[in-house]
């Protein structure tokens, strides 16, 4: 309880993903104050080839998303931190006239974690508006790296074979390299 005899809601507000926007490609930066502040953040990461002002090419990891990133936190002291963060945004969504914070449910944003925390190449990050995954096929992949990862069996535009795509509602979604036939179950729409 404190002072005023009320119960501090705050301590028993479970720990959630928010998705946020750090503009102007700060999300690093961003990343680095919240890290030290405790709280678990997560940039999908690629590796990206670069050419140096000397000429010299080499490949430099970086965030797959400009200005993405996801933080783990009660959204209280989310709040109070990103006060003296103000290149920091909610990603929001609307509700009831009202735009509310978007939150990612725990077991989604494990899967993508797990789908792109590798930094893999190959992997194709997609908009919200690039991908119908209605036309596709719910499925579970059953063995290797991603086993227990669900997402949609899809033919995605310029590509020859369908993909496995991951996606985080109204965010990103993610298209994995082929999986093989047999390690796919389809599951019920």
């Amino acid at each position: 309880m404190n002072t005023n005899g009320k119960q501090d809601t705050a301590a028993n507000t479970p720990l959630q993903w928010f998705a946020m926007s750090a503009t102007f490609r700060r999300e690093m930066k961003a990343r680095n104050i919240l890290t030290e502040t405790g709280l678990e953040c997560f940039i999908p990461m690629r590796w990206q080839p670069v050419t140096k002002r000397n000429g010299h090419k080499t490949k430099e990891l970086v965030p797959a998303v400009r200005n993405l990133i996801f933080v783990r936190s009660r959204q209280e002291e989310l709040q109070a931190i990103k006060t003296d963060i103000p290149y920091l945004q909610w990603l929001t969504r609307p509700d009831d006239g009202r735009n509310i914070p978007i939150i990612v449910p725990d077991r989604d944003m494990e899967q993508f974690i797990k789908v792109t925390q590798d930094s893999n190449e190959k992997l194709i990050y997609l908009r919200p508006d690039e991908v119908d995954l209605c036309k596709g096929t719910p499925i579970r992949i059953l063995g290797g790296p991603f086993n227990g990862i669900e997402g949609t069996f899809i033919k995605l535009r310029g590509h020859r074979n369908r993909r496995v795509v991951v996606m985080l509602k109204g965010i990103v979604g993610v298209a994995m390299a082929e999986v093989t036939p047999d390690l796919i179950e389809v599951l019920e729409k």
